[in-house]
């Protein structure tokens, strides 16, 4: 059995799809509560964990630092823990935010982190509690991630462009939109490796491709559903925000596809099936 930490975010619905998996919403493990999540691990006994829960409000963690270190540093630590001392493989979801967004190269895992924000501070604690604790891990870095569901880029594209016809968007911030389904694909092919080979523990990057702009990003959502709204590209200056975002959050996934032989997803094709998902909602 996996063992999901999450149940209605994004990768956490994707994970679900999957047979064998027991996804664990707020009201059966809070992760603000380190010590029920470890009691679920011990109560359960799961041949893999699976951390897809966070605290993900960037802009709302400059105000609740506390409350976000929590949920994604010392719980993940604490489940890290329980996971050593059964022996169970963990697969923990993280974020480009742990690094300082500066440059134009893709950042590697072994880059030195320097978060600019509270939540990327966040995650790098959870990361550091993982990596100290013993335990066969995977954490998983990953970025601008998409799906049919919850709130992202994607969906909120979509609802401003029923009104308006011209949008102005970020265009020196540069990623790779992945999408959650690709992800949620990712973590159980990694974790079904870390059964069979714990010394692939360690950090790795998956990220969509190829790396593009917000605003470009943007502009291709609107051509696949043939919405006329013109994209006007801004500066990140121009649109202050109360979190300081990384300009630059291109993530070089090679060690994950020379280790898992996993290749970075087209995230243009991802979208396709997004919108269709949400075309079919209707």
């Amino acid at each position: 059995m996996i063992l999901v930490f999450g149940k209605t975010g994004q990768v956490a619905t994707e994970l679900q799809l999957f047979d064998d998996v027991l996804a664990l919403g707020r009201n059966q493990a809070d992760l603000l509560d380190p010590i029920a999540c470890v009691h679920a691990i011990r109560q359960l006994s799961p041949h893999v964990v699976i951390n897809a829960a966070a605290y993900t409000s960037v802009d709302k963690a400059e105000e609740e630092e506390q409350l976000a270190t929590i949920i994604n540093g010392y719980t993940p630590a604490a489940i890290a823990k329980v996971c050593t001392e059964m022996n169970i493989p963990l697969v923990h979801i993280s974020s480009d935010y742990v690094f300082g967004g500066s440059g134009v190269e893709p950042w590697k895992p072994s880059d030195n982190t320097a978060p600019k924000n509270a939540y990327g501070r966040s995650k790098l604690v959870g990361e550091e509690g993982i990596k100290c604790s013993g335990a066969t891990h995977a954490i998983l870095r990953t970025s601008w991630v998409v799906s049919a569901h919850g709130t992202n880029f994607v969906k909120t594209m979509l609802q401003l462009s029923k009104t308006k016809d011209t949008l102005r968007i970020i265009a020196d911030q540069i990623g790779g939109p992945t999408p959650a389904r690709d992800i949620a694909n990712v973590c159980i092919m990694i974790a079904r490796n870390l059964r069979q080979d714990p010394s692939k523990s360690g950090i790795y990057h998956y990220s969509g491709t190829p790396d593009v702009s917000w605003a470009e990003f943007a502009s291709e959502i609107f051509k696949q559903v043939a919405r006329p709204v013109t994209v006007i590209p801004i500066q990140t200056a121009k649109h202050p925000t109360p979190s300081e975002r990384p300009l630059n959050s291109r993530m070089d996934c090679s060690i994950t596809t020379d280790t898992f032989s996993i290749k970075r997803p087209n995230w243009r094709l991802g979208l396709g099936v997004i919108l269709k998902e949400l075309e079919a909602e209707k």
